[in-house]
């Protein structure tokens, strides 16, 4: 159980995360999409890293540059001096992790760290920088999660796997689960194959283990407004102006 807030999270709660920038107009994971989040006011950033062939830590989604720039091949393996040619949506380029932390120095960043090879460099950047507070860490993959906070410590935020978000709802239901110690919250999509994840047991039972519940990827502001409801401490959204919206209506935009 969290004994304490994790300085990543000393922010008022609802969180909001643009999702890869504000993914909705088809220029995610770029400079550009987190500078118009930043200008809108956002201060918590959502993003994914990769490494490139020569171990560069790249902010990007897929495993391939296939399906939103106008280059193609796989991440692992090509070098950067090829990847950085690519451009998104046809005009901008794709950044270094490394490069977005200089940029916006006030900005948190929760990253999906989406490949194993991603997770040495990533963690070696954190340390050089500094960036203990900026940064929680984040994927599918317990065991990844696992490893990035049993090498870094509890300097490290870090969030669920799947494996550990089954076992919370499961405890959410009296259902005895192992849990991982030391993770700061629950990043979790309200549903999951027709299975709702996140109701008021759910919030309830992280929020009684020190557990903050993020929800992704929250478009429509009605969901937004449900979510809310149920006392959820942060949205991921696409899109950026509909949730700055939501929450300034609620006397909520912090």
């Amino acid at each position: 159980m969290t004994s304490e807030r994790h300085p990543y999270l000393d922010h008022p709660a609802p969180l909001a995360f643009a999702h890869r920038g504000g993914a909705a107009d088809g220029t995610e994971n770029t400079t550009a999409a987190f500078r118009r989040a930043a200008d809108a006011g956002y201060r918590y950033f959502e993003t994914d890293v990769h490494a490139s062939a020569d171990g560069r830590l790249i902010a990007f989604h897929d495993a391939t540059l296939d399906r939103v720039t106008d280059a193609r091949g796989r991440l692992a393996e090509l070098p950067w001096s090829e990847i950085r040619r690519a451009r998104v949506a046809g005009r901008e380029p794709l950044p270094l992790f490394e490069e977005l932390l200089e940029t916006f120095p006030e900005a948190r960043w929760n990253v999906d760290v989406k490949a194993e090879a991603a997770l040495g460099p990533l963690l070696e950047l954190i340390r050089a920088t500094g960036a203990w507070d900026r940064v929680c860490v984040g994927s599918f993959s317990e065991a990844r999660v696992a490893r990035a906070h049993r090498l870094a410590g509890p300097r490290l935020a870090t969030s669920y796997g799947v494996r550990g978000v089954l076992g919370l709802r499961l405890r959410s239901y009296g259902i005895p689960a192992a849990l991982r110690a030391g993770a700061v919250c629950a990043q979790v999509p309200e549903s999951r194959n027709g299975i709702r994840v996140v109701d008021r047991r759910f919030v309830r039972e992280a929020h009684a283990r020190g557990l903050q519940v993020h929800v992704w990827t929250v478009n429509e502001p009605e969901r937004m407004a449900a979510l809310l409801d149920l006392g959820v401490d942060g949205i991921m959204t696409d899109h950026i102006e509909t949730l700055r919206t939501v929450l300034s209506e609620r006397g909520a935009w912090a």
